[in-house]
């Protein structure tokens, strides 16, 4: 592994941006399986975000944040987090859920404004999507703490973005995780650009990781565009917070290679230049030259696996475009314990409204 200090943290990295190994790989990437596990997934990610996208233009679904470039982020905790640890995402952790068993049309209907999807029975424990910023990283320890009290051997697992780690709650969450040795997994998805400000406007310490210290939690980076440096980093901090020997902070290094949402226009604030070589160190191209070169991947196995991804991206969007509206009453019944007496009128005014002859100007 190729391990740089940069004051007082690491980063690790064990593929090159051409998907040669800097160094001795683990032993566990001497089997493909793992490793074509994550290619797979991580090709269905993408494919999935590109059909969004077009779904987002076409007008048959609301404003989305891509994950372009930040598969592997996802992926790999996917892979790694066990069924009893709690996901607490962000809105860009949309394969992170769906591996922890949310399904494709929950997230579509998420994404499409149906609040449904964000009440997944298949999601568990998780938490919903959260999109104020940083918010998500104290719910994350309050899941932490109350595993702490039950002496439970589960991890907590939170994500932000860079520009997160600028709002007081996240640094609030570092300090509870540390003071109080909390079973939490904190995960940066350093994609360099928090809308439209960069990394370099964002904090003025040579890494985010860094932020650990000050907490007395382990912090490091990491090449978030290789997967084994991930899997090797996330799985020491994951058994570190079911062990009971507290947090961890990961930056993961990635690059936003998408527009902010479907609502940005990243060509206003970033170089064509910038962009054209964060191409050359996505995560996927350089995981695939990793296999090809083993023997463990080829053409033949790609053109089959996009045509499968094909199929199974289509089956999650008929399920998602054949549901039936929620119904109107939704907007109103979730509101209050008890429904005051001028909501319970609306209420019934919203049903009327939306019965077929309806009247829909009263």
């Amino acid at each position: 592994m190729e391990t740089v200090f940069t004051a007082g943290v690491t980063y690790n990295s064990y593929l090159s941006e051409t998907g040669e190994p800097l160094q001795s790989l683990p032993n566990w990437t001497e089997q493909p399986d793992t490793l074509v596990r994550y290619y797979r997934n991580m090709v269905l990610a993408r494919q999935l975000d590109n059909k969004i996208i077009a779904l987002q233009r076409t007008g048959q679904i609301g404003t989305y944040a891509s994950q372009l470039g930040a598969e592997a982020i996802d992926i790999v905790l996917g892979e790694l987090m066990h069924s009893d640890d709690v996901l607490v995402p962000y809105y860009r952790n949309h394969a992170l859920q769906m591996l922890r068993g949310m399904s494709m049309a929950d997230m579509l209907s998420y994404w499409g404004g149906d609040e449904r999807g964000n009440a997944s029975v298949a999601a568990g424990e998780d938490f919903p999507v959260a999109v104020p910023i940083a918010t998500q990283a104290l719910h994350a320890t309050g899941v932490a703490t109350a595993f702490k009290i039950r002496n439970e051997k589960r991890a907590a697992v939170t994500i932000c973005g860079d520009g997160g780690t600028s709002k007081g709650d996240f640094m609030e969450a570092l300090n509870v995780a540390g003071t109080w040795q909390l079973p939490v997994v904190f995960v940066i998805n350093n994609n360099q650009w928090a809308i439209s400000v960069p990394r370099s406007l964002q904090c003025g310490a040579p890494t985010l990781a860094q932020k650990a210290i000050g907490a007395g939690i382990r912090g490091e980076q990491v090449d978030g565009n290789d997967v084994i440096a991930l899997h090797e980093s996330i799985s020491e901090a994951l058994k570190q917070a079911r062990e009971g020997k507290g947090a961890t902070l990961i930056e993961a290094i990635s690059y936003r290679l998408s527009d902010h949402t479907t609502a940005d226009d990243a060509t206003r604030y970033r170089s064509n230049e910038e962009l054209k070589a964060a191409w050359e160190r996505e995560p996927i191209k350089r995981l695939q030259t990793f296999l090809h070169s083993k023997g463990w991947w080829d053409e033949t196995q790609e053109t089959a696996w996009h045509n499968e991804v094909g199929q199974i991206i289509q089956l999650g969007l008929n399920e998602y475009l054949q549901r039936p509206p929620q119904p109107a009453s939704d907007l109103i019944d979730y509101l209050y314990a008890t429904l005051p007496d001028a909501l319970k009128e609306q209420r019934e005014r919203l049903i009327r409204n939306a019965q077929p002859g309806g009247n829909h100007h009263e």
